[in-house]
């Protein structure tokens, strides 16, 4: 017999670019891309209602054995007190849908680091998310793929692995090199692998050399001085930083180093919380002990609470500028402008 697929995939993470790839396969397996449209429906978390979500899962597929829907932000309407009824017609819901479907739930989270468990876990979305517990109990039915970003060094490894992916080599310099440029932009980091190795012409591996010539380097040190001076609260500076870099770079990549920086800052907040210091942090997220070092020194400007606010808002904002909402730069204006002023952490 054919092995049984599940039904709900729920995608969990901040890596966009893992996210994104297993959403194409799932729609690369629906035939010719012709097909592949006429059975996928798209759904956004800001928008969506449980008919709409109902009549798009139970719509039978079109000469093809499964439909796609895929949901984006998918369990924003469901969040928060007073959900408790329509949170269980959602999960009700997921119980009947027919094998036909393929549902992809697509949640935003991010991992933390567990003083308790000395280990790393999912920020909101872990194992006693009303969700997830879902999933454990639904069986064959639902998979949980989870997509967390690289941390620290472990994106040399993604590089490496990536650039194996797309047929080609890069040397350990190489991808060291590209590591300090992208951070841990996985999407970025895909988009400049794949133009390296059109430069090599994928016949020999991509060097550091190639790397320094083709790559433009992130603004590191500027986005630390905008990230210091939001824990000033100094308004006018930070947002002449933000305005500065987006004199010259798109807000695509800013808004995922602004973002990258207050994960790491979460991050290392979380291990001298819970005792650790500048050694620690340099262990558990693979960095460079200068980097941990100006990161605890940054740190010290943020509480705990703040910082998680302050990650959970910017994911929020990356969702809904991808998803036709306030356009990114002018919601990191508005950001600033509440962080600085203290309304809201």
């Amino acid at each position: 017999m054919p092995e049984e697929k599940p039904i709900v995939y729920i995608l969990r993470g901040d890596d966009q670019e893992a996210i994104e790839g297993h959403i194409q396969t799932f729609y690369e397996s629906l035939g010719s891309p012709d097909m592949a449209d006429m059975n996928t429906s798209h759904l956004e978390g800001n928008s969506y209602s449980l008919n709409d979500l109902r009549s798009a899962a139970l719509a039978l597929p079109f000469l093809t054995e499964r439909r796609l829907v895929i949901v984006e932000d998918a369990i924003k309407p469901y969040a928060g007190n007073g959900k408790q009824k329509i949170r269980q017609e959602f999960l009700t819901l997921l119980d009947s849908l027919p094998p036909s479907t393929g549902l992809v739930l697509v949640v935003q989270d991010f991992m933390k680091y567990n003083s308790k468990t000395k280990g790393w876990d999912w920020s909101s979305v872990h194992d006693q998310h009303w969700l997830i517990k879902w999933s454990k109990n639904a069986g064959t039915r639902a998979i949980v793929i989870d997509c967390p970003l690289p941390r620290g060094r472990d994106m040399e490894n993604w590089i490496k692995n990536k650039t194996v992916d797309l047929g080609g080599a890069i040397s350990p310099q190489a991808a060291n090199k590209l590591s300090d440029f992208v951070g841990s932009n996985t999407l970025r980091a895909s988009q400049e692998i794949t133009k390296l190795l059109t430069y090599v012409n994928f016949a020999r591996p991509i060097e550091h050399d190639d790397v320094e010539q083709l790559t433009t380097e992130d603004r590191e040190s500027d986005i630390f001085e905008l990230v210091d001076a939001i824990g000033r609260r100094d308004g006018a500076k930070a947002l002449e930083m933000l305005h500065l870099l987006l004199e010259v770079s798109d807000v695509i990549p800013i808004f995922s180093m602004i973002t990258r920086q207050f994960r790491l800052l979460l991050q290392t907040k979380e291990i001298t919380v819970g005792g650790g210091n500048e050694h620690n942090v340099a262990q558990r997220l693979h960095l460079h002990p200068f980097v941990a070092r100006k990161l605890v020194e940054q740190g010290n400007k943020f509480d705990l609470a703040g910082l998680e606010t302050i990650y959970h808002r910017l994911l929020e904002i990356d969702v809904d500028h991808k998803t036709g909402g306030m356009p990114g730069d002018m919601a990191l204006d508005v950001l600033i402008a509440q962080l600085t002023e203290g309304l809201v952490y």
